[in-house]
C-alpha cells in the first residue's frame, strides 16, 4: 500500500470520525433533553434573540424557512415554545421561550457548530480558507455541494 492510499484512508476515517461525532451528540441530545440538535438551536437563538418570526429563527441557526415550521412544531408540542401574534399585523407570528424552554435552555450543552465556530475563530483567515476550499472538493466529490442542510 502506497502513501496516498494511507492518506485516502486517513480522509475517510476522519470524515466518518465527524460525522459519528455529530450522531453521538445528537443521541445525547434527544436521550437527555429531548430535542434535536436543530431544535435546540431553536431555543438557542429565541434564548439569545428574544422572541422572532419563524423567517428570523431560520436565517439565525441556517436552516431552510420549510424546515422551521417543522422544528417550532415539534418544540410547541413539546410546551417549550409558544406561538402568539403580538404585531399590530395580525398575519405575523412571533415564537417564543416557555417558563420551560428557558429552563432548558440554562442546562443544555452548547450546540455542536458553535465548539466549531469557536474553533475556526482562533484560526489564521488563510487556514480557515484552506478549509473551506478543501470542504468545498469533498462535497462536491460526494455530490452534495447543492444539498439543502436541515
Amino acid at each position: 500500500m502506497n502513501n496516498s492510499d494511507d492518506r485516502t484512508r486517513e480522509v475517510v476515517w476522519l470524515i466518518r470520525k465527524l460525522v459519528q461525532g455529530g450522531e453521538l451528540y445528537t443521541k445525547e441530545l434527544d436521550k437527555k433533553y429531548q430535542v434535536s440538535a436543530p431544535q435546540l438551536s431553536c431555543l438557542l437563538a429565541l434564548s439569545a434573540q428574544g422572541p422572532m418570526p419563524p423567517s428570523q429563527i431560520a436565517k439565525y441557526i441556517m436552516v431552510n424557512s420549510s424546515t422551521i415550521t417543522g422544528i417550532i412544531d415539534r418544540l410547541e408540542q413539546k410546551g417549550l415554545v409558544q406561538r402568539s401574534r403580538i404585531s399590530q399585523d395580525r398575519r405575523v407570528i412571533t415564537v417564543s421561550l416557555t417558563k420551560k424552554g428557558n429552563a432548558l435552555v440554562r442546562t443544555a450543552p452548547p450546540p455542536l457548530q458553535k465548539k466549531i465556530v469557536e474553533g475556526l475563530k482562533r484560526l489564521p483567515p488563510q487556514e480557515v480558507d484552506e478549509i473551506v476550499q478543501v470542504l468545498t472538493k469533498l462535497a462536491t466529490m460526494m455530490d452534495v455541494h447543492d444539498l439543502a442542510v436541515e
